[in-house]
């Protein structure tokens, strides 16, 4: 199993160190969703509990393998979000999951080997999530590891991550990212760079998905409300039905685009009547709309406050 080629660095380092026997207790893998955490992760993961790895790939046969595969490894546990008692999906990580977890690495591997356990997302995990995994992370059982995913490590305590060995995946360079997306069979792989700020991942992604229409379509709904077509109460309606995180990303790079248009020309693509300053202050107000989507806020109010203040 190969990984992908912006993970080679990150993956000869976790190899060396395994070799003298030096592996970390916790790591925390982080960086923009999209660069491909959680495969790397997977790939990491299996090859530390094959009984035969080679140069640190699992062999894909023996029993460790095949249980993984199947997911019932009993060396190998992960935390994500739950269920509450209704049956609907928390939206947090919970101090009840971290409490289990903490107990079971607390009993010995039974297949005498590494322990594993992944947090996934990390940064999901709610105040007193994290201070109970504060205990686990200070004092580690032998050939205990703790894996923690996060797109956004700062919502986690400067606790935790002070203690985990940080590995933090950065957007390729371009030409790297191009090539990789031209292996992919991406038909403009330029343009999907483009729409996914440097990320092939996403990139590839939303190319499969159709979503670079929506950010044309984002785009134009800009100029249109700028040029005094339309109604904010209108284009947030649509917003909200279709992919309304999406939207804002593509909002605020557009305006980020525009931005820069401005500073060679009298005016950008969009023909905004905002100046360089309120166009800096609402690609601003974009993105904190998008993480507000996020809270107990309704997401209508949320778009028709931003796009008022565009329009």
């Amino acid at each position: 199993m190969n990984g992908l080629p912006w993970h080679a660095a990150h993956w000869a380092r976790l190899q060396a160190r395994r070799e003298r026997d030096a592996l970390p207790h916790a790591l925390l893998l982080c960086g923009p969703h999209g660069l491909g955490k959680r495969e790397f992760v997977q790939r990491f993961v299996r090859g530390l509990l094959c009984d035969q790895p080679v140069d640190g790939n699992a062999c894909g046969h023996c029993r460790s393998c095949q249980l993984l595969l199947a997911g019932s490894h009993p060396d190998r546990s992960v935390v994500s979000y739950g269920l509450r008692k209704d049956g609907v999906q928390r939206s947090e990580v919970v101090v009840d999951q971290i409490r289990e977890l903490s107990a079971r690495l607390a009993m010995s591997s039974q297949f005498g080997g590494w322990q594993v356990a992944i947090i996934d997302p990390a940064d999901a995990m709610n105040a007193a999530a994290a201070n109970a995994l504060l205990k686990t992370l200070e004092e580690p059982a032998t050939q205990t590891m703790l894996i923690l995913l996060a797109d956004m490590p700062w919502r986690l305590p400067q606790t935790i991550r002070s203690r985990c060995q940080r590995i933090e995946f950065h957007l390729p360079d371009t030409d790297l990212a191009l090539a990789w997306l031209r292996e992919q069979g991406i038909d403009d792989p330029s343009a999907a760079l483009a729409a996914a700020s440097g990320n092939p991942g996403l990139a590839r992604q939303w190319a499969h998905e159709g979503v670079l229409d929506i950010r044309e379509e984002v785009r134009r709904d800009l100029a249109g409300l700028a040029a005094g077509r339309g109604q904010p109460q209108e284009v947030a309606k649509r917003w909200l039905d279709s992919a309304p995180a999406q939207r804002l990303w593509f909002a605020a790079q557009a305006v980020a685009d525009e931005s820069k248009a401005r500073a060679v020309l009298a005016t950008g693509p969009l023909a905004s009547t905002l100046d360089v300053d309120a166009l800096d202050g609402w690609y601003g107000a974009a993105n904190r709309a998008r993480e507000r989507l996020r809270g107990p806020l309704r997401a209508d109010l949320v778009l028709l406050e931003l796009l008022a203040t565009w329009h």
